[in-house]
């Protein structure tokens, strides 16, 4: 008499933010209606991320600081698969992980949130020393450069801190800039005041797109995740970050891209065109670059992204980087001096 092997059950795993829920929510449903003989459970937790709401992320450890616990209960064998905005994802994992599954890209451009009550519609009406709120010195660096008569001032915080802070009372901010992803995803689009999109401000590499991790060893769990995998998203985002590797940028440095896959007829080569951009964190310096080629596979489309890099390292984008770090140095140094904690 043979025993019937007990049905493996997955969990996901995500932060505990209501995005991540909301994000991790939708895969585990992608997943359960492609499978439904497969049970689907779902982990919360808190990353150093979310612990440190306070400092700049341009004085943290990095993209890693969103992950690093999150994968090591996964690599302990607590959860099974993580989901994450694929921005926030280093482009290098630690052994033993990988992205499996790479959902539909949502649209990829940041967004303008003004202040409810006020009357602006675009950056080009805010009154000069108007106060713009984000967490990213790539939307900073970028912004500079076309709306150098406005203030920029860090806002950290999930979707509902950073909201929240704009509608205070006494707040500081006149608007924030998001990524419009999160804003959509959570049903909240109606607070979206306009889009800022390419060429005013190009995005973040992978951002609107969700990926899942895995452990390496773990077939059952690849081969789900490929199937509910957008591949048009996950070409393009693969693209980004192997042009975001080679210029070995992280969360803290202003990298933009604008991609586009042009899907062919069976059997013809798809046509990638990515731009890259890198801007100082003054706004004053910008190396900007495009490639337009044929690609047939995944692998094509990472190696336009590493042309790219390569083009904007040498025409000025390498001396920019070697600035921002020497920067970032500087004030790691000065935080540690004030008896701040800092993830260098």
């Amino acid at each position: 008499m043979t025993t019937e092997k007990p049905r493996r059950k997955f969990t996901l795993a995500s932060r505990a933010s209501q995005l991540a829920q909301v994000q991790t929510n939708a895969v585990r449903d992608a997943l359960a209606a492609l499978h439904p003989d497969i049970e689907f459970a779902t982990s919360f937790m808190t990353t150093g991320g979310d612990h440190n709401q306070s400092q700049a992320l341009y004085l943290l450890g990095g993209k890693a600081l969103w992950t690093k616990e999150l994968e090591v209960a996964m690599l302990e064998g607590k959860v099974d698969m993580l989901v994450h905005c694929f921005k926030d994802v280093p482009t290098t994992l630690p052994d033993g992980c990988e992205i499996a599954g790479v959902l539909e890209r949502e649209d990829p451009v940041d967004c303008l949130v003004v202040r409810k009550g006020a009357s602006w519609k675009t950056l080009e009406e805010m009154p000069d020393g108007s106060v713009v709120g984000t967490s990213s010195v790539r939307r900073v660096a970028q912004l500079k450069r076309k709306f150098p008569k406005l203030v920029f001032k860090d806002a950290r915080g999930n979707l509902n801190t950073r909201l929240a802070k704009l509608d205070a009372p006494d707040s500081p901010y006149a608007a924030i800039v998001l990524a419009k992803a999160g804003m959509v995803r959570l049903g909240w689009g109606d607070r979206i005041t306009c889009d800022l999109g390419p060429p005013t401000l190009l995005y973040a590499v992978s951002q609107g797109a969700l990926a899942i991790e895995i452990r390496a060893d773990d077939d059952q769990a690849r081969a789900m995740c490929r199937s509910i995998t957008h591949w048009p998203t996950e070409w393009t985002c693969r693209a980004e970050r192997a042009c975001l590797r080679v210029l070995e940028g992280g969360c803290s440095v202003p990298v933009g891209v604008s991609t586009r896959l042009r899907q062919a007829a069976e059997g013809e080569p798809h046509v990638l065109k990515m731009t890259g951009a890198v801007t100082s964190l003054g706004g004053d310096k910008h190396v900007e670059h495009t490639i337009e080629a044929h690609v047939h596979t995944v692998e094509e489309a990472e190696a336009i992204g590493v042309r790219l890099a390569q083009m904007l390292k040498e025409t000025g984008g390498k001396e920019i980087l070697e600035e921002i770090k020497a920067d970032r140095e500087q004030k790691i140094e000065r935080a540690q001096a004030n008896g701040e904690q800092v993830e260098a």
